[in-house]
């Protein structure tokens, strides 16, 4: 991709299936890469996986839904690498339940990881991306927040949210020269997606009846997502900002 080496990133859920798929994407491509994880352990070990050199990536565990961690991690990854070029948005968390079955507490939980957790990042970074002369800022929400999702109610209603934050991040951040697109995956193979279809023949059943909606005939993977994240983040994407692009199959299409 144009642009991209020896820009510097940061990259939430980073430890995650598709966060890791992300970061290798970037590093593969010569971005220098602070990734934050809430997961200390499972930081370590994707580190530790990665074999990156020290100059091209940092680990910061850090909660996205809490401001103060997010703009020290922001921070810590400015002062190693002397600036920021671009963010990505990739944690996300849910529990599948039909919402009359689910309470408040539940609620605030997935609000704040899936919602405010983005909020906080790019309060946190937004200023370094237009101290720099420009950036790109790509928001990884879900086809949950464009069609809906049975049994993700709370989650869907996050993801919409982050999509409409976006396109007007997108709009008041154009005279600064700074690209906001989403992304949204479909059913993808993950630890989230395995937790929602769960475990046995029951959820066997419900794995193979997505896989069969899908037209492409397979669920998502991992590695489905970082070739578009790295355009959208790359030079090529200059003129490209306030859209929304489905990576799904063909499970779900625009018009």
């Amino acid at each position: 991709m144009r642009g991209l080496k020896d820009r510097v990133v940061v990259v939430t859920g980073a430890a995650g299936g598709i966060g890791r798929a992300i970061c290798r994407r970037f590093i593969d491509e010569g971005v220098r890469v602070v990734a934050l994880d809430v997961n200390a352990d499972a930081l370590k070990d994707f580190a530790a996986g990665l074999a990156a050199s020290d100059h091209q990536l940092l680990c910061v565990t850090a909660d996205i839904t809490n401001y103060g961690e997010v703009k020290e991690a922001i921070e810590r990854g400015v002062a190693k690498f002397s600036k920021l070029d671009i963010l990505v948005n990739n944690a996300g968390w849910d529990v599948a339940a039909p919402f009359l079955q689910t309470e408040p507490d539940l609620w605030d939980k997935i609000i704040a990881i899936n919602l405010k957790g983005p909020l906080n990042l790019h309060k946190a970074a937004l200023p370094h991306l237009i101290a720099a002369g420009g950036g790109k800022v790509v928001n990884v929400a879900s086809d949950a927040g464009r069609v809906g999702s049975s049994g993700e109610s709370v989650y869907s209603a996050c993801k919409g949210g982050l999509i409409a934050f976006s396109k007007t991040i997108a709009r008041e951040c154009a005279r600064d020269n700074v690209c906001v697109n989403v992304v949204c995956p479909g059913p993808t193979d993950t630890a989230l997606l395995r937790s929602f279809v769960g475990e046995g023949e029951y959820g066997q059943k419900i794995y193979e009846g997505l896989k069969r909606a899908i037209p492409l005939k397979r669920l998502g993977q991992p590695d489905d997502l970082p070739g578009l994240i790295a355009f959208l983040s790359s030079d090529d994407a200059n003129f490209i900002t306030g859209q929304v692009v489905s990576v799904s199959g063909g499970l779900t299409m625009n018009s």
